[in-house]
């Protein structure tokens, strides 16, 4: 600060003076707001840290949730006959649907819980002899069997293992031996030899690709019957079961590379590095990046690289799963199998998703996914009223998808269109009348906001196409059969094994997803390949099924039964909350 003697005593220098404290009063100003604005986005930063150390601590929480809050009894729609009369239709419904879940079962006489143990299991009898006190009464002598009182106790035994043993005659002509020995002709077998039975090679494949059981657990898992197989016998097996497989893998790709819809989506698994740097072909894309990749580990001195498991997902008419092993998330395998295609393609909005389809000649079409952007906006910390209006508003359109489930493709898609645009219609007024420039551009609020409006036309794709889902979350949550596997094995040992595992995968994988017996349908499978059919449309799960309804894991179909009912009952309770709230 100026002493008194420093002030100047002229008009000028005092002029000069005060032009100087204001600018030093200005840059302090600036130098104050910078600060505040860097405490800001620090706060932010530490914000998304504490949720990222939560999500380490407690695990990724789903972002599936009900919408609840005063700002949730209404949404920003404007007054229209239009909307007024899909509201009033939406309110019946969940009238209609609360009655149906909750007043009319409660009517209904409950039925007694079975405790009774299945009718088709074998039943051994066991009479249980009583003392001789109890049999002889002091007073009257013997006594006499009036009845039994019977409990029933399930028994498990280990898995049997017998040795089947097929006698083949020989037959000769008596006393002319130039005639030669004549024998019946033998089937082919899975093994030269025809030393295992395909029940064997399907329990292996059940063991490893559906429970997840690596092979040197096999081991232990035959032990307990009796025959402990060598590694090599187990992976010798394995490796004739892809052989007799492969063209029926190549057939259900080929259904779901012509499918009008196909979601897709990868993850990461191990592959050890080979000893050598394979050599590139001249004109196979698949060589070359195999070979650049282990040049690439090779010069950082790793000993694996980071592999990719693809799957792609049929998502209207061939409605089974492919995966497809690559060692890296270059576009190159999506371009292989969509080489032929002309469909939608649905995924989240990584840009080698998107450039596929970029680069497809306008035959591909990207659909994003409802589900990406939605877990967006969960993850957002900051802007908390902004995030619960536009989550109304997504939940709104997930609703309206709920009451679709069962309907046609057809009147899935009308109601999409007299419906779901209205909402998507004040979901972008919404976001419009936002700008960005109002929220801070590093919050992850301003990073679902860019993502909601750089995706907004892809988005809105599955509206106008009721054969497509409104999400791809169906398609992620096969990842979490490559991700327990990958728990169990740690890694592949090469690219030949990681294709190997690819086509298991697939076979179980699109089982699974009918509610198949996993290993009665490929026990059939492989016996009807080797006694030489190609009529491969009847191996396929959906069509498989229809003639062996015993195989169908029926509790697994009640399971999905039962909580389309509940989200029908939660959607329809929500619905009438909004109406009351108004």
């Amino acid at each position: 600060m100026l002493e008194s003697p420093d002030l100047p005593n002229d008009v000028q220098g005092c002029q000069t003076l005060l032009q100087t404290q204001a600018a030093i009063l200005s840059q302090q100003a600036a130098t104050i707001a910078t600060l505040g604005r860097t405490i800001e986005e620090q706060g932010l930063e530490m914000e998304k840290l504490r949720k990222l150390l939560g999500q380490f601590v407690n695990g990724q929480r789903s972002e599936k949730r009900i919408i609840t809050g005063p700002n949730q009894n209404w949404l920003p729609f404007e007054s229209s006959e239009e909307f007024l009369a899909a509201r009033a239709e939406a309110e019946a419904q969940a009238e209609a649907i609360i009655q149906k879940y909750t007043v009319e079962r409660i009517v209904q006489k409950k039925k007694p819980r079975d405790e009774s143990l299945p009718n088709h299991l074998r039943r051994e009898e066991q009479i249980v002899g009583g003392d001789a006190e109890l049999q002889t009464c002091e007073l009257h002598g013997e006594r006499t069997i009036i009845g039994y009182d019977t409990t029933e106790t399930l028994v498990r035994k280990r898995p049997e293992l017998y040795v089947l043993v097929r006698k083949y005659p020989k037959y000769a002509c008596s006393g002319h031996s130039g005639c030669g020995i004549q024998s019946p002709e033998r089937p082919t077998s899975l093994i030269e030899g025809d030393r295992y039975d395909t029940s064997v090679a399907a329990t292996i494949i059940e063991a490893k690709w559906f429970f997840h059981l690596p092979i040197y657990r096999h081991q232990d898992l035959f032990a307990s019957s009796g025959w402990t197989p060598g590694r090599s016998t187990l992976l010798n097996i394995v490796s004739q079961v892809e052989f007799v497989i492969s063209p029926f893998i190549a057939f259900m790709t080929r259904l779901v590379q012509q499918d009008i819809g196909v979601g897709l989506d990868e993850t990461s698994c191990r592959m050890l590095l080979p000893n050598a740097i394979p050599a590139a072909i001249a004109g196979d894309l698949k060589s070359q990046r195999l070979a650049e990749k282990v040049a690439e580990a090779r010069a950082k001195g790793d000993h694996s690289l980071l592999a990719k498991m693809w799957v792609y997902s049929g998502l209207h008419l061939a409605l089974y799963n492919i995966f497809d092993f690559r060692v890296s998330r270059h576009r190159d395998g999506p371009d292989d199998f969509f080489r032929h295609s002309r469909c939608k393609v649905q995924g989240d909005c990584f840009s080698g998703n998107r450039s596929v389809v970029i680069h497809s000649d306008e035959r591909l079409q990207f659909v994003a996914c409802w589900g990406h952007a939605r877990r967006k906006v969960v993850e957002a910390t900051t802007y908390q009223p902004e995030c619960e209006i536009l989550l109304g508003m997504i939940q709104a359109l997930y609703d309206i998808e709920t009451r679709a489930k069962e309907l046609t493709w057809q009147d899935r898609q009308t109601l999409r269109l007299r419906e779901s645009t209205l909402i998507l219609a004040s979901l972008q007024k919404w976001l419009e009348s936002r700008p960005l420039q109002e929220v801070l551009p590093k919050s992850d609020f301003a990073e679902a906001l860019r993502y909601l409006r750089n995706h907004w036309e892809a988005l809105n794709v599955y509206v106008s196409d009721g054969r497509i889902p409104i999400d791809n979350n169906s398609v992620e949550q096969l990842m979490k059969q490559v991700a327990m596997g990958r728990k169990a094995w740690l890694f592949v040992c090469s690219v030949a094994g990681g294709e190997q595992s690819a086509k298991m995968m697939t076979l179980v994988s699109s089982a699974r997803r009918h509610d198949l017996d996993v290993e009665l349908y490929i026990k059939d499978v492989l016996d009807q390949l080797l006694a030489g059919s190609t009529d491969y449309q009847r191996f396929l799960p959906d069509v498989w099924k229809q003639q062996h309804p015993e195989a169908i894991r029926v509790y697994r179909v009640e399971e999905r039964r039962d909580k389309a009912d509940r989200k029908q009952l939660n959607a329809a309770r929500r619905r009438l909350a909004a109406r009351q709230g108004r």
